[in-house]
């Protein structure tokens, strides 16, 4: 037997009983939500064969994989020539399968797999962790869960209104009050780069500008000149890191700075149309910003780009997502657009815990604890416990006889709001000692009116 200590993977952690509580809050909300708007659940499988994963990521996210070794003798395909040539040759004779690096990749794949048998548009929700082989750092995992939502099959720009809705919904229901929903345009990216004379640049463009809250308007045009554009490109995009103020007074002034884009005014048609579809509903908390800087996925979307930001913590995106015309085509299915989004639930929680913001109950599960004195309450209390469990109430029996010290005690660890107390006196007369936890309030009631009570605070 090994001597060493138990231990976990670098990268992966243990969540105990009261971090698990909390994550499943976060959950179930955006679960919750999802299926408000009509997104159905979908699963797949932890691993993929290794050949639909790679080459959807590019070289650096293929070798952040996790491939999987293969059954039995994996070396026996193995050839002398194949270990000279590279772990590039070597990986698939050892591996043909790996852990999933993404739940978009996956998604895809089942789309076309079953592209007979699904109705599209087609929305789906997913909620799965996810494996990646980064180096751990703080709030960067190997092991960490997606949540996903896409709708595939349609160019509708009101799946991207409801983007913002379903992100709006989920962050106020979870009590944040204080942050904003950026949103920009790929083509208006694009726009700008024509607009400065750097047509077809716009990637380098945005890898640079969008360093700009980091690093200042100064060291991003430096580093444009590292990138060979030109002092006139420069200077002429000085006016796009001054575009300021509200959406309504942003969209005349790129109106005419990408009035000779096509590309340009398509963006602008489009952010126009999603805000139209916006103007029939209610944004609860969130604040809407148009920023021109903002660029994510540049080689991946093709339309409208969304991050968030709460605003009083000091964190990065917690949600983002946007417009692609063609998931599908790399499985072989051109042409079918989508647009999707994912929330970073473990951002999400540290932002809840450091803003105080998860529910006082948000740890409870048991409600009632029957505490235990002897062999006779413990039979007096079977058909009780049976009773609550059964009207809905989540109940626990202390197990054992012991110290009623002892008993308070457990429930005061797992933060149960409310103990039913049955000794001889209570057991002879039929009415029982019912502790609020909460406010040290005890009442001595018939067992339907306990269930009475309960019922009522615990908003069963």
């Amino acid at each position: 037997m090994s001597k060493d200590k138990p231990s976990i993977p670098k990268g992966t952690r243990d969540f105990g009983p009261a971090t698990v509580v909390k994550r499943n809050h976060i959950f179930s909300v955006i679960r919750r939500t999802f299926e408000k708007f009509g997104f159905l659940p979908l699963e797949t499988p932890a691993m993929e064969n290794l050949s639909v994963l790679t080459g959807k990521y590019g070289d650096e996210g293929d070798q952040l994989i996790f491939k999987i070794l293969n059954s039995g003798d994996y070396l026996g395909k193995v050839k002398p020539e194949d270990l000279e040539k590279g772990y590039k040759a070597l990986t698939p004779r050892i591996s043909e399968k790996a852990l999933r690096y993404d739940l978009t990749v996956p998604f895809a794949r089942y789309v076309v797999m079953n592209r007979n048998d699904i109705s599209f548009p087609f929305k789906r929700y997913q909620i799965q962790p996810v494996w990646r082989a980064d180096r751990p750092q703080r709030g960067r995992y190997r092991e960490f869960y997606q949540c996903d939502a896409d709708v595939v099959g349609t160019n509708s720009l009101l799946c991207e209104a409801e983007i913002i809705l379903m992100m709006d919904e989920v962050l106020s229901s979870l009590g944040l009050d204080d942050f904003t929903i950026k949103f920009n345009h790929r083509g208006l990216l694009a726009g700008i780069a024509e607009a400065i004379g750097a047509n077809g640049r716009e990637a380098d463009l945005c890898v640079a500008i969008d360093k700009l809250d980091k690093i200042g308007q100064e060291a991003v045009n430096e580093e444009l000149r590292q990138k060979a554009f030109s002092e006139e490109s420069i200077t002429k995009l000085a006016p796009i890191f001054g575009l300021t103020g509200e959406i309504q007074d942003l969209l005349p002034q790129l109106d005419t700075l990408l009035a000779d884009s096509e590309e340009g005014k398509r963006g602008l048609k489009d952010i126009r149309q999603m805000l139209a579809f916006l103007s029939s509903f209610s944004v609860n908390k969130a604040k809407l910003q148009l920023d021109v800087t903002l660029a994510r996925g540049l080689s991946y979307y093709t339309g409208c780009i969304f991050e968030v930001k709460v605003n009083n913590v000091q964190m990065g995106s917690i949600s983002g997502g946007g417009r692609y015309d063609n998931l599908t085509g790399m499985f072989g299915l051109p042409g079918v657009s989508g647009v999707g989004f994912s929330f970073g639930v473990d951002r999400i929680f540290d932002v809840l815990e450091e803003l105080k913001l998860f529910p006082e109950d948000s740890q409870t599960i048991t409600q009632v604890l029957i505490a235990n004195f002897d062999e006779a309450s413990m039979q007096y209390a079977l058909p009780v416990l049976q009773t609550l469990r059964k009207a809905g109430v989540a109940t626990e029996l202390f197990p054992e006889s012991a110290k009623l010290k002892k008993q308070m005690a457990y429930a005061d660890q797992k933060n149960i709001p409310y103990v039913l107390l049955i000794g001889s006196e209570e057991m002879e007369s039929g009415l029982l000692n019912l502790r609020n936890m909460r406010t040290g309030l005890q009442e001595r009631l018939t067992l339907d009116n306990i269930q009475k009570v309960l019922q009522n605070n615990l908003n069963l």
